[in-house]
């Protein structure tokens, strides 16, 4: 690759776009960011210089809106507005205006072969190219005001990003395989600290699942996690307005260990508020963790200077359906469960608990039929808090094919009822 005649480069050194996440049907930039434009890309960089997002600028891209984005794990996910937009498109069945199109096996209902597109794929060529011109103008001491951007880029190539992901792992001991789906409000941007390994089941449908028992981590370990995420993430943790504490039921680990954890992590990252909004706080639950959990627990968690999502696996109301997916869990205790998300929901102002059911062609048609039912007689929140997300099975073979259903249920439902991607960090 030629990189001897340098490309015309628009370089913003700072920009900053709002604190305070929004909704919108176009990628706005939160935070403070870098941005350098050629003539057919936009390419942002995070206050580490890292490279962040990609956005094609010619006619030929797919859609103004669509983009890459680079998450801390180092994968690339498209950013898609799909084929089919208005009030059955992607946002009734995401809640969010794009979807996520993820690098690696995953259970999406609604496939775009982004990686078909020529003009898409080109985008990994030009941040090559990009890198190679930014390299060329330094060493010739060109765009002497933004010296010290190119040389924060210039420190993170693709092998450095590869090994600062595989340095995130180490610190957690090991990938954060799922992340919940509640982080969608946050664009999946999360600062994450793992209280807990393991989980209290091991069903057998799970493609996420870890073989280890539940366990707590011990406080000292947090500390030490905390410590080292504060480094690692360095600057660019002015930017994050939110946590997820892992891993798979860090309910069960109890309000102190929660408590502990968060309280820690808020001081050490500058967690504050922003505009009107306190930042984030995310966890997986077990059905067995939200029963146990007393008054003492939730009011602790609503105590934090932290708005709370807690999300539960569910999974069915049909006892047939929980036999065949391995959960060891009754159809009362769900039916249980599901009441005190409702009762939490209503009682606390900072707590919102919000639940998982599996979707997929090979269930028994009982399956459908009792979430529908419940869903649509269920007493639903005074508060406009939770939501119900229906997740594909992986080895589903007709993904797509399972959206009629999906509104189907959603149209019973007397609560919000979203799709669920499994997405790693």
């Amino acid at each position: 690759m030629d990189f001897s005649q340098p490309q015309y480069l628009r370089i913003s050194v700072e920009k900053k776009g709002p604190e305070k996440r929004l909704k919108q049907t176009f990628p706005l930039r939160f935070g403070r960011y870098s941005e350098i434009r050629t003539r057919d890309f936009e390419f942002c960089f995070n206050l580490n210089g890292e490279i962040k997002s990609i956005r094609g600028l010619t006619p030929d891209w797919p859609h103004p809106a669509e983009q890459f984005k680079r998450t801390v794990g180092n994968d690339w996910v498209y950013y898609s507005v799909g084929d089919k937009s208005g009030s059955d498109g992607i946002v009734s069945w995401m809640g969010e205006y794009y979807l996520p199109c993820l690098p690696y096996p995953s259970n999406p209902v609604w496939e775009i072969k982004y990686f078909s597109n020529p003009v898409v794929m080109n985008a990994q060529a030009q941040w090559a190219q990009l890198y190679g011109n930014l390299y060329m103008a330094h060493s010739k001491g060109m765009y002497p005001r933004a010296k010290d951007l190119i040389e924060r880029i210039l420190a993170h190539d693709d092998q450095v990003l590869h090994e600062r992901s595989q340095a995130l792992n180490r610190i957690l001991g090991g990938r954060v395989t799922v992340l919940p789906p509640d982080t969608r409000h946050v664009d999946y941007d999360v600062v994450p600290l793992n209280i807990s390994d393991g989980c209290l089941y091991h069903c057998k449908f799970c493609c996420v699942k870890s073989e280890m028992a539940f366990q707590k981590r011990s406080k000292e370990n947090i500390r030490e996690q905390i410590s080292a995420l504060k480094h690692h993430f360095d600057a660019e943790l002015d930017n994050y307005h939110a946590l997820f504490l892992g891993n798979h039921d860090a309910l069960a680990a109890g309000g102190d260990l929660i408590s502990f954890a968060a309280l820690e992590a808020y001081q050490a990252f500058g967690f504050r508020p922003r505009a009107d909004q306190v930042p984030f706080l995310y966890l997986f639950g077990s059905v067995g963790a939200l029963l146990k959990g007393d008054t003492s627990l939730f009011e602790q968690l609503d105590g934090l200077p932290f708005y709370t999502y807690i999300n539960i696996g569910f999974e069915s109301f049909d006892p047939g359906t929980l036999e065949e997916i391995g959960k060891p869990v009754t159809t009362g205790q769900v039916e249980a469960a599901f009441e005190k998300m409702i009762e939490i929901n209503d009682t606390y102002d900072t707590i919102e608990v919000t639940g998982n059911f599996i979707a997929g062609d090979r269930l028994s048609p009982e399956h459908d039929a009792s979430l529908a039912r419940i869903l649509n007689h269920s007493r639903g929140n005074r508060k406009p808090k939770g939501a119900v997300y229906l997740s594909p099975l992986k080895d589903s073979p007709k993904k797509r094919e399972l959206l009629p259903r999906f509104y189907d249920i959603k149209e019973k439902s007397r609560l919000p009822v979203y799709v669920y991607l499994i997405q790693r960090l």
